[in-house]
């Protein structure tokens, strides 16, 4: 029972801070490239540079065929734009309390609003790229249907899970400093494991549970769904009840685990 009450207190919060949360989700963007020459405009360049290489390596390098009639660049960005947001938003969310540490001292402001408002300054950059995503279909000779809308479901899917591994990885950074260090290794492992610049068609049947266990595949997966293979979410639905039950698990757990850590912020910051 006390459980639930941390769960929903949790979530009363980020209701009540929904104003303050994005503008300053908007001001972290901003301040994240202050300072330099180019601003914001370095959030976009180095993600198209990253997608450039891939192709580059994979289209010319290797020769890269068209998967499943679909021009090779086009499957590449369906699974590198939302990778880009899962990893940029946990690598962020993680420092969300340790870069904050003067508000954590503040008994007035909520402090359970600072990893979704990480979140949501990744997600300024990830919105753009949905549009260049877009773009890139048009110019292909692809033009826009329903299946479309459905970017908005797996944009909410990989928000609530971003915001649920960061309420556990924000805690644990306030005590252990290595805590970026470990995110970062394990998200190198994830890029490799999940089908991103791969064809999951390619992995042995005995294996492919691994690809149901990952729950990055199914953000992955869902894009190339939504715009090359126009399949519905619930088309899948023991995929989608997978997903969202691991997503509520982690997120239970962070909240359980940011409530109890929380009284120790400030001892420790």
């Amino acid at each position: 029972m006390k459980y639930l009450i941390f769960f929903w207190e949790f979530i009363k919060e980020l209701f009540q801070s929904r104003k303050l949360i994005m503008e300053l989700a908007r001001k972290d963007f901003q301040q994240k490239y202050l300072g330099s020459y180019l601003g914001i405009i370095w959030g976009f360049i180095q993600p198209m540079i990253n997608i450039l290489i891939f192709w580059f390596v994979f289209q010319v390098g290797f020769k890269a065929t068209p998967v499943n009639n679909v021009p090779f660049i086009l499957w590449l960005m369906c699974g590198m734009i939302p990778w880009f947001f899962f990893s940029d938003a946990i690598i962020n969310a993680a420092n969300a309390f340790t870069e904050n540490s003067y508000l954590i001292k503040n008994i007035v402001f909520k402090i359970s609003v600072l990893p979704i408002i990480k979140v949501l300054s990744s997600l300024y950059v990830h919105l753009f790229f949905i549009g260049f995503l877009f773009c890139m279909f048009l110019i292909y000779g692809y033009k826009p249907d329903l299946y479309y809308l459905q970017v908005l479901y797996y944009l909410f899917a990989t928000v609530a899970l971003v915001l649920s591994i960061s309420l556990l990885t924000s805690s644990i950074m306030v005590f252990v400093k290595d805590t970026t260090q470990i995110v970062n290794m394990l998200l190198q492992i994830l890029f490799w494991l999940t089908p991103v610049f791969w064809n999951k068609a390619v992995l042995p049947v005995q294996y492919k549970f691994m690809l149901q266990i990952n729950p990055v595949y199914y953000i992955v997966d869902g894009y190339r769904n939504t715009f090359i293979y126009h399949k519905w979410f619930w088309e899948d639905m023991h995929l989608t009840m997978f997903y969202w039950s691991f997503t509520a698990v982690i997120f239970i757990i962070g909240v359980i685990l940011f409530k109890r850590l929380k009284p120790h912020f400030a001892d420790i910051i």
